[in-house]
């Protein structure tokens, strides 16, 4: 008799702590998918539980409190990065009419009989505002690609092609550096749903890169699921972390007449399309690869 009733007493506790554990197990894997679900949304949701289980709703309460501080500093950064996106936007505007009216003016004093010590200075000034100039585009530029909520419009693109366009339009400003390209593209096409003026303005914007930095090589190479990298050795680049070279206004010193905004632009549009890109050094040799999706 007493056999029978430790085997029932075992047996109910055996049922007891199997269903506590299936509750405890259930309500981890709700908060392992609300926790993703909460961290992808923009919302004031937290995460509820249904269980009594000390344990599993003191993690609940503790994973809420880094939930709320985590939503505060996102809507920090967000209202931050808005606040200077519009600050690069305005700038980019004000800029632009002062430059459009010393243009004028350089104009009409070139026009006029100068001395040889004036023509100099004249030069000067005239280079310096063509490089206010280009910085003010390019500041233009960026504030409309990271402002703009609007989907690009997609279209299949041999990116192939789209590669050998910009190539060629730079081939002469490379050649003229003593670049000659070694570029290696697939023959069949390879066909992607991007952007066409997007993926344009990347290329070109990498091989202007190559221009500045480049020792006097240039590999292009794509594989035949679009994957691109475009490699040169540059000395200059020594030291520097890459993963800058995709920062705002990030220069190199030896790099003359840069903006420091071709690559950051390059890779916002990469990333609205979808894509991924990056760049590594070995050695000397930059290479900069970009990946699409799909």
């Amino acid at each position: 008799m007493l056999s029978w009733i430790l085997c029932a007493v075992f047996g109910s506790a055996a049922v007891f702590f199997g269903v506590r554990l299936y509750l405890v197990r259930k309500s981890l894997t709700d908060i392992c998918r609300d926790l993703g679900g909460l961290l992808k949304e923009d919302t004031n949701a937290l995460i509820s539980v249904s269980t009594g289980d000390k344990a599993v709703r003191a993690l609940a309460s503790e994973l809420n409190r880094n939930l709320k501080e985590l939503k505060r500093l996102r809507r920090q950064y967000e209202s931050g990065d808005r606040e200077l996106k519009d600050a690069v936007t305005n700038v980019s505007h004000d800029l632009r009419t002062p430059l459009t009216a010393i243009c004028g003016y350089l104009e009409l004093l070139e026009r006029e009989p100068k001395s040889e010590a004036i023509e100099r200075y004249v030069g000067f000034i005239r280079d310096r505002t063509e490089a206010m100039k280009r910085l003010t585009e390019e500041l233009f530029r960026y504030s409309v690609i990271i402002s703009t909520s609007e989907d690009m419009a997609l279209e299949d693109i041999d990116v192939g092609a789209a590669l050998e366009d910009s190539i060629a339009g730079f081939y002469a400003a490379l050649t003229e550096r003593g670049i000659e390209p070694q570029i290696t593209i697939p023959e069949n096409g390879v066909v992607k749903r991007l952007n066409r003026e997007a993926l344009s303005r990347i290329y070109g914007n990498i091989l202007n890169n190559a221009l500045k930095y480049s020792d006097g090589d240039l590999y292009v190479t794509m594989t035949p699921d679009g994957t691109t990298e475009f490699s040169n050795t540059s000395a200059n680049l020594g030291g520097v972390d890459v993963g800058k070279l995709f920062d705002r206004f990030f220069s190199v010193e030896a790099a003359r007449n840069s903006t420091g905004l071709g690559l950051a632009i390059s890779k916002a549009l990469v990333e609205q399309m979808g894509g991924s890109i990056g760049a590594r050094m070995d050695g000397d040799l930059l290479t900069i690869r970009i990946e699409w999706g799909g």
